[in-house]
């Protein structure tokens, strides 16, 4: 399984473009493409799509983390692409478009094989938890909910061993001391100072990052 950051503030990969926002591509051998949020834009999400050989079509599989315009604002346009995509979204979106397939999610539940979702956390936000030979790696879009609640949610899943996105406010780092992998992106606040903190599992984010698990 692996993960492209395909949209974040920064860009980590010549002719990619840079907004604030974030959206994280899927890759797994047991099922076809997820997108995890889709950026703040259309134009910026395509094109670094089309930069880092994504094709939307192939896309099955579309979950929001939650409804602020720098998580959705690529969705309609990738609807317009790909009108057979299945959406997760948790149950505080609002505005889906009638007629496409769509998952409102409220508790944790299987998006797909080694795929879950810690359920709408604070109804606000949910996030991914992947299953791999390591342990569970989580995805999170800006960890609105606390990240203690956020960890202990994907910990159902097994023992959780990195995690990756958008940690706004969070500063309580000593939750990290027992991760292996930290990638802070997006809307971090405390991004060098987890960074610092963790020189040897933390790694600088942006799009264009290939995370392998």
């Amino acid at each position: 399984m692996k993960i492209t950051i395909v949209y974040d503030n920064e860009v980590k990969r010549a002719g990619l473009r840079a907004g604030w926002g974030f959206s994280a591509f899927i890759e797994s051998q047991e099922v076809p493409p997820v997108l995890f949020d889709t950026g703040a834009d259309s134009p910026t999400l395509l094109h670094n799509m089309k930069e880092l050989n994504i094709d939307p079509t192939s896309i099955e599989t579309i979950v929001i983390s939650h409804a602020h315009g720098d998580h959705t604002g690529g969705l309609s346009e990738i609807l317009k692409i790909n009108g057979s995509a299945q959406l997760f979204l948790p149950s505080s979106f609002r505005g889906v478009l009638p007629g496409k397939k769509v998952t409102i999610v409220e508790n944790a539940m299987e998006i797909c094989a080694d795929i879950f979702s810690t359920g709408e956390l604070e109804a606000i936000e949910q996030s991914l938890a992947l299953k791999t030979d390591k342990g569970i790696f989580v995805v999170t879009g800006c960890a609105h909910p606390a990240m203690k609640n956020i960890l202990s949610a994907a910990s159902k899943f097994g023992k959780v061993y990195g995690i990756a996105g958008g940690f706004h406010g969070f500063h309580d780092f000593k939750l990290f001391e027992s991760l292996s992998l930290i990638y802070p992106c997006h809307c971090t606040q405390y991004k060098r100072q987890i960074l610092d903190s963790f020189p040897s599992k933390a790694s600088e984010c942006g799009a264009g990052i290939v995370i392998q698990l």
